[in-house]
């Protein structure tokens, strides 16, 4: 008998369990693809943001870089909640409560310096002792990202340019 329910608590606790990870998947289901720059959204579950409007719209992107350029764009928009995806988790987090990490060894989503968000200060921690940066509030990871924008785009043109040429000589 006791096998019998714990079976069951597990069975139960399974289900519960994926719907969670479908509820917390369900942006991406909405947004699959980043509407500025094409990019998979599940793919860069890890980078993902989704804006809440207050006037009851909403926008999923692929990085912080393509959230600012949404933000930006709709500056008469209110934001009302932004989630971005958890580094290690995938999962959607509140943006203003996150632990970021701005730079360190690896490269970012559409940027050359990393801004992760991690939903425990310790992953953040564990992230910098393995790949180095600096832990930073979501408004100092926003406004790093506007400072690079500038030097992103160029990148992101020439990543561009380069996959374009290479795409016509295989066709030659």
């Amino acid at each position: 008998m006791r096998r019998l329910r714990a079976f069951f608590i597990a069975v139960i606790i399974s289900v519960l369990a994926t719907a969670g990870l479908a509820l917390a998947q369900e942006d991406i289901q909405k947004y699959p693809f980043c509407k500025y720059c094409g990019m998979d959204r599940q793919k860069f579950a890890h980078s993902r943001v989704y804006i809440e409007y207050d006037d009851g719209s909403a926008m999923g992107t692929c990085s912080l870089h393509c959230a600012a350029l949404e933000l930006a764009l709709n500056i008469d928009k209110n934001p009302k909640k932004i989630l971005v995806g958890d580094y290690d988790r995938k999962e959607l987090i509140d943006a203003e409560k996150a632990y970021w990490v701005m730079g360190g060894s690896k490269a970012g989503v559409m940027t050359k310096r990393a801004k992760w968000a991690f939903e425990k200060k310790e992953d953040a921690e564990k992230y910098i002792a393995k790949d180095g940066g600096q832990m930073v509030t979501f408004d100092q990871a926003m406004k790093g990202t506007y400072e690079d924008m500038y030097d992103d785009t160029k990148m992101i043109r020439e990543r561009r340019k380069m996959k374009r040429m290479k795409m016509m000589e295989e066709k030659k």
